[in-house]
């Protein structure tokens, strides 16, 4: 297996002498269509997983100063405190441009899917080695592909992590020169960092460009250092010790199987996942990537690697091998650009757009094909439609959550709710076998009820309905009002009080 530089196709001497417009110039329209397809997705309030609000931007939103929502992960320690440091800059931009809770909510995604691109300049880069046409088509693929494309906006450690993993792969399959090295090691421990369990991955690359040359692990060493330093001042600022989330992470999931509370899957889970999710596509995804094992091996090598070592861990969600996804695009990109060199003695031009094209049409019709993603795209709409309704009403000064999925609502509003917000869930050892009652005894503390429209029969006579939205349990949800303020004294059935008790 060889990624070496000299193994590679040289940049014709003629295209090097090209102007930056020339040589450029279709990396930058491919920009301009990746951005144009993802960033609006910004705006589309669908959640992937409530990780990406509770893991992400309430630590950043309560590292601002304000209240927010702490799940036993931040109460055990087992996360670090990095990403949300440099989430908390874009929340509070977003929440100076747009008050209420949208502009905390929006503008982080807006930074996600802009760092997303670096997925297509990386796919460009692999192709450049070869010839234009495998860099056009590698970078479209990357561009328009519907799973990067879904993932691109969510402030979710895997997509932030691919984001550097993958230019550090490039940097790690060229000439190795010692400024390379050193930013690519950054890149991987950052990478590491946020997200520890991409780790065999990363080593795949770090130990191909150690394997020919000892002497390359001082430069991926001292990058690696610097990152690690500053992630360790990260923690110190925030009064743990260094690493010390990571030790908690590893004994929490692995040592006491916490994870495995919220599911578990087959071994063959992600695989099935991938090919109901390409479908069709299948069989022309794996002859594509036999082809791109010709030209980067170690990108097939890494992913399948990735998926591997996630398929080892009970707890399985399909977000956690993104990695691998944008691996074995990028990969079966520069395979299908073969086929453009295979027909162009007839038409280049033609037979770039039919393979280009390819990419775009199965794109198009995978991303709504499957049950799978169209429950993907509207995951937490509901919700966030009951949210945006709440935040516009004048007279909302409470709400009471009862007997929803969550504790907790997965909407962008609860980021800047400024308001009191209790839960009544059925597990909770305090309302156990008594909920209805409970919320009688304490609906003082609120004037807005959010719960499904099956139970209405359950709340409090003074509360009607009024507009309703499915949930992602496909179950119909509305908002219960009462006229009147609200009188909040100390509850036991605050959200966070809640989730203590439930360990959640």
């Amino acid at each position: 297996m060889t990624t070496s530089a000299a193994a590679l196709p040289a940049i014709a001497p003629a295209a090097k002498a090209e102007s930056f417009a020339t040589r450029y110039g279709a990396l930058c329209a491919l920009l301009l269509l990746a951005a144009a397809v993802r960033l609006p997705l910004a705006f589309w309030p669908n959640i992937v997983h409530v990780d990406e609000l509770y893991q992400y931007l309430e630590p950043a939103w309560r590292l601002l100063g304000h209240q927010g929502v702490v799940t036993w992960e931040w109460r055990d320690g087992i996360r670090s405190w990095f990403l949300p440091t440099l989430f908390a800059g874009p929340v509070a931009l977003g929440d100076w441009l747009a008050p209420g809770g949208w502009g905390a909510f929006v503008v982080p995604r807006l930074v996600v899917g802009l760092a997303s691109l670096s997925i297509v300049v990386t796919a460009w880069h692999f192709g450049e080695r070869i010839s234009r046409s495998h860099a056009i088509v590698a970078a479209f693929a990357a561009a328009v592909w519907f799973e990067l494309v879904y993932y691109a906006p969510h402030t979710l450690s895997e997509p932030l992590a691919t984001a550097v993993i993958l230019p550090a792969a490039y940097l790690l399959t060229g000439e190795l020169a010692r400024n390379r090295l050193f930013t690519a090691g950054a890149l991987l421990a950052l990478a590491c960092v946020w997200r520890f369990q991409y780790v065999p991955a990363c080593a795949v690359f770090a130990l191909a460009a150690c394997w020919r040359d000892l002497r390359n692990t001082i430069g991926l060493v001292a990058g690696g250092c610097v990152v690690l330093v500053l992630s360790g001042a990260i923690d110190l600022a925030h009064g743990s010790a260094p690493f010390a989330w990571l030790v908690q992470n590893i004994q929490q999931n692995l040592l006491h199987d916490r994870a495995s509370e919220f599911g578990d899957a087959p071994a063959a889970a992600y695989v099935l996942q991938a090919s109901i999710l390409w479908s069709g596509a299948t069989l022309l995804m794996l002859l594509a990537l036999w082809r791109g094992w010709r030209h980067a091996p170690l990108l097939i090598v890494a992913a399948v690697g990735n998926v591997a070592f996630h398929s080892m861990i009970v707890h399985k969600e399909y977000r956690f091998i993104f990695l691998s996804i944008a691996l074995l695009i990028i990969a079966a990109g520069l395979g299908s650009a073969d086929w453009v060199q295979m027909m162009r003695r007839q038409n280049p031009w033609r037979s770039l757009a039919v393979v280009c094209g390819g990419w775009l049409l199965l794109s198009l019709g995978l991303s709504g094909a499957t049950l799978i993603m169209r429950d993907n795209w509207m995951r937490g709409i509901g919700v966030a439609q009951l949210m945006a309704e709440l935040e516009a009403d004048p007279e909302f000064c409470g709400l009471a959550l009862y007997a929803i999925n969550y504790p907790f609502v997965p909407g962008r509003g609860q980021l800047a709710a400024r308001r009191p917000i209790y839960s009544f869930y059925r597990d909770d050892p305090l309302a156990k076998g008594r909920l209805p009652a409970v919320v009688r005894t304490h609906q003082a503390g609120f004037n807005r009820i959010i719960g499904p429209a099956s139970l209405a029969s359950e709340l409090p006579a003074d509360f009607s309905p009024r507009s309703c939205a499915m949930m992602s349990d496909d179950k119909l949800a509305c908002v219960f009002a009462r006229r009147g303020a609200c009188d909040a004294p100390a509850s036991p059935f605050g959200v966070n009080d809640v989730l203590v008790r439930l360990n959640y």
